[in-house]
């Protein structure tokens, strides 16, 4: 009988997969990828051979309903994308939405996500916390930052390293530039760092840097 799998890959070292994942990466009958150049890299790593096919943020509606049929039609396919556990912050939601509405059975594997040993190695409390994923790039991320502005859990964010520092200022402005933070940068990978300290003192560490690679903000939730 046909499943949906969805599968986490590693973040950044390829090391970081787990059994269960690869067992069913090769066993799956068709794999679709984010970015099929990506996982290409990952599959050849492990010497898999299985068929790829694209599915991201751009064409995710456009080929639903292909997919849907594919699943009826008894193909068992893994899910993945280019790094972490799809639907955290990448395409999987409305798959595994429609999928769930047309009876398709899904298993979800435990593994990689960047947001966990970010918030883990910030130091700031880890027992309620808040995960906002990429704030909006223009156009209501201020009114969303504004809504954050009296929250007492511990707040996570995904940034890119070309509006690290913009998004730094607009949390210091509204949160406060003495609020607690960590940015996790490059996890898993050579160059991983994580700068904890207040938001204007990681601001002003990050405006003498170049700033690469995918980027984990932590911030301290507000205190009496």
């Amino acid at each position: 009988m046909s499943k949906l799998y969805l599968i986490p890959t590693p973040i950044g070292n390829l090391a970081d997969i787990t059994l269960r994942a690869l067992h069913w990466l090769k066993n799956v009958d068709l794999i679709l990828a984010e970015d099929t150049r990506q996982t290409a890299i990952l599959l050849q790593h492990y010497q898999i051979q299985k068929p790829l096919q694209s599915y991201h943020a751009h064409n995710e509606h456009q080929h639903l309903q292909r997919i849907i049929d594919q699943l009826k039609g008894g193909t068992t396919i893994g899910l993945v994308t280019d790094a972490g556990t799809p639907g955290i912050s990448d395409p999987g939601f409305l798959l595994a939405r429609q999928a769930i509405r047309e009876g398709i059975a899904i298993e979800t594997l435990p593994g990689a996500t960047a947001f966990v040993p970010a918030l883990i190695n910030s130091g700031l409390p880890a027992d309620r916390f808040v995960f906002e994923g990429f704030l909006p790039q223009k156009k209501g991320k201020q009114s969303r930052l504004n809504a954050l502005q009296n929250e007492t859990r511990t707040m996570i964010f995904y940034e890119s390293p070309f509006r690290l520092l913009k998004t730094l200022e607009q949390l210091s402005a509204v949160l406060g530039s003495d609020r607690p933070a960590s940015v996790s940068r490059e996890l898993t990978k050579m160059f991983e760092e994580t700068t904890r300290g207040t938001l204007q003192e990681i601001i002003q560490y990050y405006s003498a840097k170049t700033i690469k690679g995918e980027i984990v903000i932590v911030v301290a939730g507000k205190t009496d």
